[in-house]
């Protein structure tokens, strides 16, 4: 167990085309989550938590980590089960979404595994916890489940979508009020606040759940288009999503005659482990973390005006 919680740190460094490495755990019963390592700072037993007023039942405190106050969400409730109740038996997993940082209590974890994005599909209709899943993946024969964790925080701490008056008086589109802004995201809560942001530049909007659903209705548009940018003004793409991700999907655009002049704006809640190098790699024309809606609306529409080259 030392070596998985003194590897973790490492592997976050870690990035590849269409790939990942899951973090393994547990919560009350057998069924095995997945978090994408990525995302995560450090794993650590459960320290002695304080209850603070006020928190959100789904929060069993703060615990003071590395001069840091950090609040402990119990997923196993977050997510409608039982409360964890052996804290002395039970770890916190440390990571970063949407430019803070959580504590996640965990009733086990288990080890780390490298798969790909293709591997990981959209959850089935009808799984037990499927409102609270992005995707699942099989290891050993057995469904891993991957929790939406951004719908989880925002239910805690729900997120405000709206562009501020000031920013939203100063955004024009134009002369581009034939274009589309395209968004690709596989949390059906990320998609629906990044389309409220961007409703403020007043075009249609086209939503896609994954990166390989975005590429093949792209390269159907630029079949009608003759190219898609004679349609298609903007792509926000999140990074992680199943069967393809943001950095292969922005590859494949690049590489792709008919959508390679189209920009794309990577929009992501891997805030504080981002590969600026990686983004460069593959051609996105711009990286924005989750979730700021003035820095979005301004970021795609500068994109959205600015000529094709």
């Amino acid at each position: 167990m030392s070596g998985i919680l003194d590897s973790v740190n490492q592997r976050t460094q870690l990035v590849g085309q269409n790939r990942l490495e899951l973090l393994l755990f547990r919560l009350n019963g057998r069924q095995r989550f997945g978090i994408n390592v990525f995302k995560v700072r450090e794993v650590l037993q459960c320290p002695p938590l304080t209850s603070m007023p006020k928190l959100n039942t789904l929060v069993r405190g703060v615990a003071h980590i590395r001069g840091q106050t950090i609040s402990v969400i119990d997923l196993s409730m977050a997510t409608g089960g039982r409360r964890i109740e052996d804290l002395s038996n039970a770890f916190i997993v440390i990571a970063e979404y949407n430019r803070s940082v959580q504590g996640f209590l965990v009733g086990a974890v288990e080890r780390i595994i490298n798969t790909n994005w293709d591997a990981i599909m959209p959850p089935p209709q009808g799984t037990g916890r499927a409102s609270y899943l992005t995707a699942v993946t099989e290891v050993e024969n057995e469904l891993i489940e991957i929790l939406d964790v951004e719908k989880i925080l925002n239910e805690i701490s729900p997120l405000n979508a709206d562009v501020s008056a000031d920013v939203a008086e100063g955004l024009t589109t134009e002369g581009k009020e034939d274009k589309i802004i395209f968004i690709a995201d596989d949390s059906a809560v990320a998609r629906n606040q990044v389309k409220k942001a961007l409703t403020t530049l007043g075009l249609e909007i086209e939503l896609a759940k994954n990166g390989l659903e975005a590429l093949n209705r792209l390269k159907e548009i630029a079949e009608e288009y003759g190219d898609v940018t004679n349609r298609v003004g903007v792509l926000v793409s999140d990074i992680e999503m199943p069967e393809m991700d943001g950095y292969t999907l922005t590859a494949e655009i690049k590489n792709t005659p008919q959508l390679q002049k189209l920009h794309v704006v990577l929009h992501t809640s891997l805030s504080g482990v981002f590969n600026q190098a990686m983004v460069q790699k593959v051609g996105a024309d711009d990286f924005i973390a989750k979730f700021h809606p003035d820095e979005l609306a301004t970021a795609v529409q500068k994109w959205l005006m600015k000529d094709c080259e």
